[in-house]
């Protein structure tokens, strides 16, 4: 049986979108504020570490109803993403990625974070 763990974390600021034309000093600040967050969140959350490769969903719930593009989400998450892996001890290759933007939104967004036990399909 699997165990899903669950973490909401802090949509990401709109400077680490790849859209964005920022100043490198900025962007740098920024991201690394941004992972520290999602470090200290993941922590708090206690979140156990899964043996092997790891699933991580992510589910971009937007703060308004603009389109985005997964793929930036992705990249705007990245700092997010490395926090939540130095938090488990773990390295980011691990992670085997799942994404998808919510229909739904939420005042200030927000990234829903499932961490489970990667189980390959077997041929």
């Amino acid at each position: 049986m699997t165990v899903v763990q669950e973490l909401l974390l802090p949509w990401p600021p709109r400077v680490l979108s790849p859209n964005a034309r920022t100043h490198w000093a900025t962007k740098s600040r920024a991201a690394k504020t941004y992972r520290n967050a999602c470090f200290l969140l993941c922590r708090q959350a206690a979140l156990s570490v899964p043996a092997g490769r790891a699933l991580l969903s992510l589910e971009f719930i937007p703060p308004d109803r603009r389109r985005r593009d997964d793929d930036n989400c992705i990249a705007a998450f990245k700092s997010g993403r490395d926090g939540v892996a130095q938090a488990l001890g773990i390295d980011d290759s691990r992670f085997v990625t799942q994404l998808q933007i919510s229909a739904e939104t939420i005042k200030g967004g927000a990234v829903r974070v499932r961490i489970s036990d990667y189980v390959e399909a077997q041929a």
